[in-house]
C-alpha cells in the first residue's frame, strides 16, 4: 500500500462519503489516489468496501453493463463501491447514476487521472450528486506534522530539484528520485495525454513540455512554439489543452482591468511538479550549478501555493500581471475582494513594487516571497 502520508482531502471526502451521492478524486497518476483510496477503506471500519479498478476488464464489464439487475448483484452486501481507473469504463456515469438512484445505503467514490474525460463521463448524469475532488502531488501543508522547521529547511533544495510526487519523495537516494522521476516520464507521464486525444506522437509532447520548462514565467506565444515544433497553432493549443486536464501543467492569464497597456493576450504555463519539469529537461544539478534556480523557485511557490489555496477551499481568482513597457508582478491573487500581489526572488529580501498596480488598483498588496520567509505563504 505504500507509506503512509497525510493528505489533506482524506477529511473533506470522508465528510461527502454518503449513500446517494457520488465523490470522485482527479489527478494526475502516481500522485497517490489508490493509496488514498485504500486509506479511506481502512477509515471505514465498520463498513464492507468492495474495491474494483476500471483497468480489471471483468471489473469495467459488470460496471459497464447499465443494467440494473447486474450492478445490484455486483454491489449485493457492500456499504460502499470504490472505483479506482473510473476513466476506463465505458457508460461508467450511467451506470453510477443507478447504482446511486435504486442502491439505498451504497456509498460510492471513482477515482481517475484524467479531469476532462471522467468529468465528461460522470459529471451530466449525476449533476448535483457529484462532488470532485483534486489530489495533487504531495503540498509542503501536508508535512507540517511530520517535518520540523530545521528539517524542511534543509530539504527545500531537494523538493527544489525533484518534487513532491509521493513514491519521489519516499524514494531516499538522489539516484533513486532520479529513477523514479524517469518511470513517471516514461511510463506513465504521457500515457493519459496520449490516451485522452488518440493520439501516438510521446516525442511531439516530451519537446513541447521541455519548450515550455524553459519559458517558466514568461508569456508564451502559440505562433512561435508551433514554428519551433513544425506544426500550426491550432496543434499546439490543443496538445496545452491535454497537458492541462492530465494535470501536468497549469496556466496563469493575465490581469487587466484599468489600464490599456496591460498584456493579457496569452498565458504563461508552469508544472504542478519540479521533478516532473526537471525530469523533462534531464536535469538534476545542484542548484548551485544552475542557471535556472529563478524559474524553480516561481514555479514551486505557485504550485505549492495554489495547492494551499485549493485544499483550504479558499475561493480565489489568480493571474500574473504585466503591461507592455514591461513593469510585471509574478503572481497576483484576487480573494475577498482584494488584490495581492507577490514576487518571487531566490535570495533577495526586496524587490520594488510597480507603482501603476499600487496606484491603479487601491488598497492591493504586494509581498516578496523568498527562501527565508516563504513558508507561511505555502503552508
Amino acid at each position: 500500500m505504500g507509506i503512509m502520508l497525510p493528505r489533506l482531502i482524506k477529511i473533506q471526502i470522508l465528510k461527502y462519503l454518503k449513500p446517494g451521492r457520488v465523490v470522485a478524486i482527479l489527478g494526475a497518476r502516481r500522485t497517490g489516489k489508490t493509496v488514498l483510496m485504500e486509506q479511506l477503506r481502512h477509515e471505514l471500519k465498520n463498513q464492507k468496501v468492495l474495491m474494483l479498478s476500471g483497468d480489471n476488464l471483468d471489473a469495467a464489464e459488470l460496471l459497464a453493463s447499465r443494467r440494473l439487475s447486474v450492478l445490484e448483484k455486483l454491489t449485493a452486501g457492500y456499504d460502499a463501491l470504490f472505483v479506482d481507473e473510473a476513466q476506463a469504463v465505458p457508460n461508467i456515469g450511467a451506470s453510477l447514476k443507478l447504482l446511486a438512484d435504486s442502491v439505498p445505503g451504497l456509498s460510492i467514490l471513482v477515482a481517475g487521472s484524467s479531469s476532462f474525460d471522467l468529468k465528461n463521463k460522470i459529471g451530466e448524469p449525476l449533476t448535483g450528486r457529484i462532488y470532485f475532488f483534486h489530489l495533487y502531488p504531495l503540498a509542503q501543508l501536508e508535512l507540517k506534522d511530520s517535518e520540523d522547521f530545521l528539517k524542511t529547511k534543509s530539504l527545500l533544495d531537494d523538493k527544489l530539484i525533484y518534487g513532491l510526487y509521493p513514491q519521489v519523495f519516499t524514494a531516499g537516494t538522489a539516484e533513486r528520485k532520479r529513477k523514479e522521476l524517469e518511470s513517471i516520464r516514461d511510463t506513465y507521464l504521457l500515457k493519459d495525454i496520449l490516451s485522452l486525444g488518440n493520439l501516438k506522437d510521446s516525442l511531439f509532447v516530451l519537446n513541447l513540455l521541455r519548450l515550455i520548462a524553459f519559458q517558466i514565467g514568461n508569456d508564451i506565444s502559440y505562433s512561435e512554439l508551433a514554428i519551433k515544433l513544425g506544426v500550426n497553432k491550432k496543434t499546439v493549443v490543443r496538445y496545452l489543452e491535454l497537458l492541462e486536464k492530465t494535470y501536468i501543467l497549469f496556466p496563469l492569464r493575465g490581469f487587466s482591468r484599468n489600464l490599456r497597456k496591460e498584456y493579457s493576450q496569452t498565458p504563461r504555463y508552469y508544472f504542478w511538479d519540479n521533478g516532473i519539469r526537471n525530469v523533462v529537461v534531464s536535469n538534476f544539478n545542484s542548484l548551485n550549478l544552475r542557471d535556472d534556480v529563478g524559474r524553480l523557485w516561481e514555479n514551486y511557490c505557485i504550485s505549492e501555493r495554489i495547492k494551499k489555496l485549493e485544499y483550504a477551499q479558499t475561493a480565489h481568482n489568480r493571474y500574473f500581471w504585466r503591461t507592455y513597457d514591461q513593469k510585471e508582478i509574478d503572481f497576483v491573487e484576487e480573494r475577498g475582494g482584494r488584490l495581492h500581489g507577490y514576487e518571487f526572488k531566490w535570495r533577495a529580501n526586496k524587490a520594488k513594487p510597480p507603482k501603476d498596480f499600487l496606484e491603479t488598483y487601491k488598497n492591493s498588496a504586494y509581498s516578496v516571497i523568498n527562501s527565508e520567509n516563504y513558508l507561511n505563504f505555502i503552508a
